[in-house]
């Protein structure tokens, strides 16, 4: 089984890649052609959709990054781990939570993402 470490590198690569282009890569580098993300504000599968869902999130939080909150847990092609988004003043008003399925080839096949911490409204 690849690493679990390495599909969430490639997982965050894609939240934070800021150009179109990059995107639509760092996409199909995370995901399989078939892979899903769903959450309590979206429930998409295919890259186009996946890269839409991204773009939506930067230009709700522009400026902001997603980074990683302590280690992946993994087992068999399950992985679990936490994260959060960080504004250029290094606050993190959102936290979250995903669990990952992955392919053979080491690419996300299905995401469930939790929200821990939003802004208040």
């Amino acid at each position: 089984m690849p690493s679990y470490d390495d599909a969430v590198a490639r997982y965050f690569d894609a939240w934070n890649a800021t150009d179109g282009e990059a995107r639509a890569k760092a996409v199909a580098a995370a995901w399989t052609d078939d892979g899903s993300y769903t959450d309590p504000l979206a429930d998409v599968s295919g890259h186009e959709a996946l890269a839409a869902v991204i773009a939506a999130a930067q230009e709700q939080f522009p400026g902001f990054v997603f980074r990683p909150l302590g280690t992946v847990d993994g087992h068999h092609d399950t992985a679990r781990f936490s994260w959060e988004l960080v504004a250029p003043d290094g606050s993190a008003p959102v936290a979250g939570s995903d669990v990952i399925t992955l392919a053979g080839d080491g690419r996300i096949r299905t995401v469930l993402g939790f929200l821990d911490r939003v802004p208040a409204a």
